[in-house]
């Protein structure tokens, strides 16, 4: 499905997994912290433009089928206008530069009984000349402590999902997140003492 595709609609969910849990960088209604089920995040991602180059790429998240999984994040609901401007602005930095595609899922927002809403995600696929595959922690995390791209250095990006993930679900154990956190921490505080 293509974000054009739905832009028709007065009214849209849109789940965030990574950035834009903390930067969506569009007009929304309202947001909800919450999960959807079957995905687990990942750092399985590279990034040559957003946090990191062609000769440096970074590491950012994506998300991988496992029906045993759940993946927390926000959902930004946009209406009217704010549909086809955020899906605009969406395409370029997620699709355009991210390498992303876009599936529609079921999110549930936390704390609430309701049925879940309908939300767009984007994701990156193995077919995408981005994705980086698995890798150790230690390994991901000096790759993301030394890479740096146009919205800035990888150890940003990977630090505010930390603290989002710490302050918005803290009943929420996310071992691969937390574990890379730690080895480029560690990785840093290397850095720094060598100076």
């Amino acid at each position: 499905m293509k974000p054009q595709d739905i832009i028709a609609t007065k009214s849209l969910w849109i789940f965030g997994y990574g950035s834009l849990v903390w930067k969506p960088d569009f007009k929304y209604k309202r947001s909800k912290v919450g999960y959807i089920r079957g995905y687990k995040r990942r750092f399985w991602h590279g990034d040559n433009h957003h946090r990191g180059n062609d000769e440096m790429p970074g590491r950012v998240v994506t998300l991988i089928e496992d029906d045993d999984e759940c993946t927390w994040g926000v959902a930004f609901e946009v209406t009217g206008s704010q549909v086809d401007e955020s899906l605009t602005y969406l395409n370029v930095r997620e699709t355009v530069c991210g390498g992303y595609i876009t599936k529609m899922v079921d999110f549930y927002p936390e704390g609430e009984e309701h049925a879940p809403v309908s939300a767009l995600l984007y994701i990156a696929t193995v077919d995408n000349p981005l994705y980086l595959g698995p890798a150790s922690p230690e390994e991901i995390g000096a790759q993301i402590a030394v890479s740096s791209g146009k919205s800035g250095h990888n150890m940003e990006y990977l630090l505010k999902l930390a603290k989002f993930m710490r302050s918005s679900c803290p009943q929420v154990e996310d071992r691969h997140l937390f574990s890379i956190e730690t080895a480029a921490l560690t990785v840093v505080s290397y850095l720094l003492a060598a100076q």
